[in-house]
């Protein structure tokens, strides 16, 4: 691991010295190998960090490099569409999650390279960090941090940034 890397332990993420409560997947944290579209697992493994959504309408630009959520963007989470793990443009009829949502969940997303750019079919689509529900609270299978967190480590992650998450962890 490098010193610039958020790892997820069983006490929090660890990024920069400070340690922050985050939530990950109802189904826990699974191998690689058994990861499936649907099945509530935040994959183990070691994800970059591929690109930074954020809503313009809600606040600031977080990060130089980060692109605004417009109205209309979806994640495209239906392994049988050409598009499958891809954010597109609706309409669209395959299934996907709509990323400017009413709640602040998307206000800010990092997109890991999990199953992407080339996605494997039915392998899991969309692991993202993003602002968690309430605390404790589970995720589809991405890492959920406060909003205040989140932005933190938003201002302060770089090229190098990686999302480690090691197998065998419990929810904190």
């Amino acid at each position: 691991m490098k010193s610039t890397d958020m790892v997820v332990t069983p006490m929090g993420l660890r990024f920069r010295g400070r340690l922050f409560p985050c939530t990950f997947g109802r189904g826990g944290v699974v191998s690689a190998r058994a990861k499936r579209e649907g099945d509530g697992g935040t994959p183990a493994g070691v994800h970059r960090i591929v690109g930074c959504l954020y809503r313009p309408d809600r606040l600031a630009r977080p990060c130089d490099w980060a692109v605004p959520i417009r109205p209309g963007d979806l994640w495209c989470d239906d392994p049988g569409h050409e598009d499958y793990n891809l954010m597109v443009r609706a309409p669209l009829t395959a299934n996907h999650e709509t990323l400017r949502r009413a709640d602040p969940l998307y206000d800010i997303v990092l997109i890991t390279d999990w199953n992407w750019p080339q996605a494997e079919r039915g392998r899991g689509s969309g692991i993202f960090v993003h602002a968690w529900r309430r605390p404790g609270f589970p995720t589809a299978g991405c890492v959920a941090l406060s909003p205040p967190d989140l932005r933190w480590i938003v201002a302060r992650i770089g090229y190098q940034t990686r999302l480690v998450i090691p197998e065998n962890l419990s929810q904190s």
